[in-house]
């Protein structure tokens, strides 16, 4: 496992998908304005690594000995327009386009379309070619252009696991959108870890019934298509850390990790290679 093997993987699954909207194109060319923000974790040999294009998060929940507390550390880099850096990217990038990043509607997009400038997918913003007809107009730019306007390289991170660290959170904007990095740590810290990813989720949807003056048990009966208008998607897994295992990993030549799904019974003492 390395840094460059992680690139490779994204990279593949780009190729992947774009050779799908490919042969998709004649006659599904709306494929080409489908994308993903795609957040990995691998641990090999004692250490994390995490990868991540768009605007998911990765955060490690860690134990401080000396009061007791569990600290929320972010560990993924965000490719998010609303971050000034990742704008000041944009603009070192396409140095002679003055409209790659666009405030409209009081939100940054880049090119006034997408608030992430990395992903999976959304070929119509790195191929020209599938920037065009029969593309819906709402996806389809004034002006060709020649270089790519996303990127689909990940930021990768490496970290040493510590007996101290606790849990992982991997969660979509959707739960960053109403929830703190703390506030999600406490959470799971405070409560069984049973049920930990739907506890998250159901505190982050009560914070956005509140946000729009609503109950929760009412926003909760509204369809799911029309609910992307009161709340953005949310994807959450949280992943505990047997500090024991990792110890042992870290001091052994082939990496062992015990996982168990929620809600779902493995045999005892399955193992899962890096």
């Amino acid at each position: 496992m390395s840094v460059d093997v992680i690139k490779k993987a994204y990279q593949a699954t780009e190729d992947g998908f774009f050779s799908l909207v490919t042969k998709q194109w004649p006659m599904n060319p709306q494929i080409a304005a489908v994308g993903s923000c795609c957040l990995v974790g691998v641990v090999c040999n004692g250490t994390l690594y995490i990868a991540n294009v768009g605007d998911s998060r990765a955060v490690l929940g860690r134990l401080v000995k000396a009061t007791g507390e569990v600290l929320a550390i972010q560990l993924s880099s965000e490719h998010n327009v609303a971050i000034e850096s990742v704008r000041q990217e944009m603009h070192s990038l396409h140095p002679d386009d003055s409209h790659i990043v666009v405030l409209k509607h009081n939100v940054w997009r880049v090119k006034g379309l997408i608030q992430i400038s990395r992903s999976i997918g959304d070929v119509y913003l790195k191929k020209a070619e599938f920037n065009r007809e029969p593309l819906y107009q709402k996806f389809r730019l004034r002006q060709p252009f020649r270089m790519p306007i996303l990127s689909s390289e990940p930021s990768v991170s490496m970290h040493e696991l510590q007996p101290h660290d606790q849990f992982l959170i991997f969660a979509s904007d959707g739960l960053w959108e109403h929830l703190s990095n703390q506030g999600a740590v406490d959470i799971v810290q405070n409560h069984p870890r049973n049920g930990s990813a739907r506890r998250l989720v159901k505190v982050a949807l009560q914070e956005a019934a509140k946000k729009r003056e609503m109950r929760y048990s009412d926003l909760k009966k509204i369809d799911r298509g029309v609910r992307r208008h009161f709340h953005d998607d949310i994807t959450v897994i949280v992943v505990f850390l047997d500090s024991n295992l990792v110890s042992r990993a870290s001091s052994a030549k082939g990496p062992s990790l015990s996982l168990r799904g929620g809600g779902i019974k493995l045999p005892a003492k399955t193992k899962a290679p890096c």
